[in-house]
């Protein structure tokens, strides 16, 4: 269809070739992911489950699909929209709590410019966390699988964004209305807005700093408890063949309604990237979480979730679009929170490989 816009166009005289590639170019682009693993947990869980903080990976001794993703993107000077569909364990279990026919929806919004003189957007429906620098397509990730602080903070939000963008790229500014903390349906009797915000500065092409915050309530009104959030993170390329990731996240949420006291929960990260050559690429990490009064990740333990992580990875770039990966992860919790051979144990080894491709 292309090729015959373009013959029309210049057996009319039509011969400026950059104005024809924009007149026939397409507004919608159509892309898909698919990321097929097997995860051996060194404790041996019957039910093939991984402990109930992951949600990525999660299933253990099984080959199994983590996101298979398709997608359309529609783009247009001042219109924007975007669609897709998911399957896998990853919106089987993160998307649990949400509506049948939801549960399979990645993506869902439409945005529209306001301005015309500046790069200012309006965005509605459900998308992308705000929260975090990783996501849940894994080849967008440094490392195979998810850091702790990831898992437990939102993938996705539903609500109404306000964004901008400085005219040298420098700066990005966002607010948000959102739903709730990672919610497309609401908590029954939750009349509570909630709300997001997030800064990205990008001083060169070399550095990458980003500070967002929620605020909410995660509760039904009649037993209203504000949650605040603090997701700090900074990314440095060193040279072309290093990359550094340092994210701090703290949160505080009241101890019961109306009060001044707060639970907090608090999660520092390091991840350092080497590419050896072309194909190849190593990377380590370290993590913390402590979540004493299990705000978010409950235990039923005397210390809550107080856990340390360090994994390595390799990565095999077998073409453009094809990436094999392997990984081996060990945690380390001050209680026994995990178990082998049905019997309580402080610590969790596990070993995860990924064959992903993306057109």
């Amino acid at each position: 269809m292309k090729k015959i816009l373009l013959t029309f166009l210049i057996a009319f005289g039509y011969s400026n070739v950059k104005a024809q590639e924009e007149i026939v170019k397409s507004p919608f682009t159509f892309s898909g992911y698919v990321d097929i693993y097997y995860s051996y947990d060194l404790a041996k869980p019957e039910n093939h489950n991984r402990p109930g903080f992951f949600y990525n990976y999660n299933k253990s001794n099984e080959v199994n699909l983590n996101l298979g993703l398709v997608k359309v993107n529609y783009t247009t000077a001042t219109i924007r929209g975007n669609f897709a569909l998911m399957a896998g364990t990853y919106p089987e279990y993160n998307m649990a709590a949400e509506q049948a026919l939801l549960k399979n929806v990645y993506e869902a919004n439409v945005g529209v410019k306001i301005s015309q003189k500046h790069n200012l957007w309006i965005d509605a429906g459900i998308m992308p966390s705000h929260i975090g620098f990783e996501s849940a397509i894994g080849k967008d990730c440094l490392t195979l699988t998810r850091s702790i602080l990831a898992e437990n903070s939102p993938y996705y939000e539903a609500g109404v964004k306000l964004s901008y963008t400085s005219e040298s790229g420098k700066w990005y500014l966002a607010g948000m209305y959102l739903n709730g903390w990672q919610r497309i349906q609401k908590e029954e009797g939750n009349q509570t807005p909630a709300f997001g915000t997030q800064i990205t500065y990008k001083p060169s092409d070399k550095v990458v700093l980003n500070w967002s915050t929620y605020m909410g309530n995660e509760q039904p009104d009649l037993d209203k408890k504000w949650r605040y959030f603090n997701d700090f993170y900074g990314q440095f390329k060193l040279n072309e063949k290093t990359n550094i990731t340092a994210g701090f996240d703290i949160g505080f949420e009241q101890i019961a309604k109306n009060s001044t006291q707060y639970n907090t929960w608090l999660a520092p990260i390091l991840i350092l990237q080497y590419k050896p050559t072309a194909k190849f690429q190593l990377a380590a990490r370290g993590e913390y979480y402590s979540d004493k009064n299990a705000v978010i990740v409950a235990t039923s333990t005397a210390n809550g979730f107080k856990t340390y992580g360090f994994s390595t990875n390799f990565d095999y770039l077998i073409s453009n679009t094809v990436i094999f990966r392997i990984e081996a992860r060990n945690l380390s919790s001050k209680d026994a929170i995990f178990t082998k051979n049905n019997i309580p144990t402080d610590t969790n080894t596990f070993v995860t490989t990924s064959l992903a491709i993306s057109f």
